[in-house]
This record gives structure tokens, C-alpha cells and sequence, in this order.
């Protein structure tokens, strides 16, 4: 079977990268993975634009490259996350994670039998992994459950002990709202930065990853520092944004 990139990076305990694809089409997912600075790269079914009949071409193009497809699902529903395992995904984020069973219930739909309750049947993660994809895809599919609400956080300990569970991630804006600070990207409240070095070291003792959600270099870069152990660091659509913006600026600058 294909190694999972992202495992070997975690085994040589380095960070990896990953961007955000929240365009539904394969040809800015392609663009995204051919500029050679992702480790990863997920397909945002939670809050995108993405819905699953675009799904299959953005993993395809995704996995033109060496870059890892990741899917995060809109909801811990095991037929969904099934079908995005089928499909390709080597990397399943599950949002809104409260309790060290809905953890548990993540897992399993991630993992064949004995060990999970996974439905045999990958189609075209057999073509994407090879012939013995089924016989390893237990050992190299990730999984990472959200944490991002004040149950969530309540129940720390109990979902990063969760068997199988491969790292958390943290979601900053919901994470705010259950701090009872104003939703943002990149918040360097105290407390809220204060709360993400709590769930680091709570998923480093249990022996999984910590991965944190950013919104731009310098954030993710701090975060690199701080020992998280992957970063996001930006979008397709952020990107897009940024760059128009850049250039009416820079144009209105030259012409009044």
C-alpha cells in the first residue's frame, strides 16, 4: 500500500503542512497541490462548497502530486466518512467531537474489521493505495477528531486516551465561542492560546498528534514553534481573496 507522507514526517517528528480546499473543483485543487508546499491537502465537506458528487475529481487531482488528500466530513457519520475513505482520502477530520465515544464511533468507521466497522469496498482507494490496500489501510489512514467545544474540552483526557485515534485538531473559532470569546482565526487571546497549548500537551501525553487550524504564516509559523505537530496554513479561497486584493491595491496605487 502507498505510505501515508504525513505518518513518516510524524515518525521523524517533524511538522507537516496542510492547505484548505473550500473551492468545489478540481482544477483549483490541482493548482493548490502543484505549488509544492503542502504535505497535505483537505477537501472541506464541514463549511466548503464542496458536496460529495465533487468529492472524487478534487481527490483526483489532488493525487497527481505527492500531496496527501484529506477530507474533513461535515458531521462524525460513518457512511460519509466511509465513502470519502473509498473514494481516496487518506486523512479523515471529524468536526464537533464531544465525548471519547463519538470519538470512538470516528475510529471505527475508519478501521476494517476486527478493529473497526469499516465496509469492504474501497473502489478507488484500492486504484490510489494499491492491491494491499485493505490488508494496511488500518495502519496508514489517519484519523483526527475536532476539538472545538466547551464538552469537547470538558472531555479532553478521555478523547485523545480514545484507541486508534491518530491526532486532534483544533477548529479556533468554534474553540472561541466555547470560551466565550468573539469567533476568529488566528486568536491570540490568552486564554485562547493558553487553552490550545492545554490541548497540545494533553494529545502529546496520550501518545497522538496536536494539529492547529491557522489562518496565515505568521500564526502558523508560532504554532510551528509552539510543538504542534501539523499546521494549516492556508486556503484556496483565502488565497484567491488575498491575491485580487493585492492586485486592485496595487493598481488603484498607480493610477489614483
Amino acid at each position: 500500500m502507498r505510505a501515508n507522507k504525513i505518518k513518516e514526517i510524524w515518525r521523524d517528528n517533524k511538522c507537516a503542512t496542510l492547505g484548505w480546499l473550500s473551492i468545489a473543483h478540481g482544477f483549483s485543487a490541482e493548482v493548490m497541490a502543484r505549488q509544492g508546499g503542502f504535505d497535505a491537502l483537505c477537501v472541506d465537506l464541514q463549511h466548503g462548497t464542496v458536496e460529495m458528487n465533487h468529492l472524487l475529481p478534487m481527490l483526483q487531482a489532488v493525487s497527481q502530486t505527492d500531496t496527501v488528500p484529506f477530507v474533513r466530513v461535515p458531521w462524525n457519520d460513518p457512511a460519509t466518512i466511509m465513502r470519502a475513505l473509498d473514494l481516496g482520502a487518506y486523512g479523515i477530520i471529524v468536526p464537533l467531537v464531544n465525548t471519547a465515544e463519538e470519538a470512538a464511533r470516528a475510529v471505527a468507521a475508519c478501521r476494517y474489521s476486527p478493529v473497526g466497522m469499516r465496509s469492504v469496498g474501497p473502489v478507488r482507494g484500492l486504484q490510489y493505495g494499491g492491491g494491499d490496500y485493505v490488508a494496511h489501510a488500518n495502519d496508514e489512514i489517519i484519523v483526527m477528531a475536532m476539538i472545538e467545544t466547551a464538552e469537547g474540552l470538558a472531555n479532553l483526557e478521555a478523547i485523545c486516551a480514545t484507541p486508534g485515534l491518530d491526532a486532534v485538531y483544533i477548529g479556533p473559532a468554534d474553540l472561541s465561542l466555547a470560551l466565550g470569546l468573539a469567533p476568529r482565526a488566528d486568536n491570540p487571546d490568552p486564554l485562547h492560546m493558553e487553552t490550545c497549548d492545554k490541548i497540545r500537551d494533553t494529545a502529546h501525553r496520550h501518545g497522538i498528534k496536536a494539529v492547529m487550524h491557522c489562518a496565515g504564516a505568521d500564526f502558523a509559523a508560532g504554532a510551528v514553534k509552539r510543538g504542534f505537530d501539523m499546521v494549516m496554513l492556508t486556503s484556496d479561497l483565502a488565497c484567491l481573496m488575498a491575491g485580487v486584493r493585492q492586485q486592485l491595491e496595487a493598481f488603484k496605487s498607480q493610477t489614483g
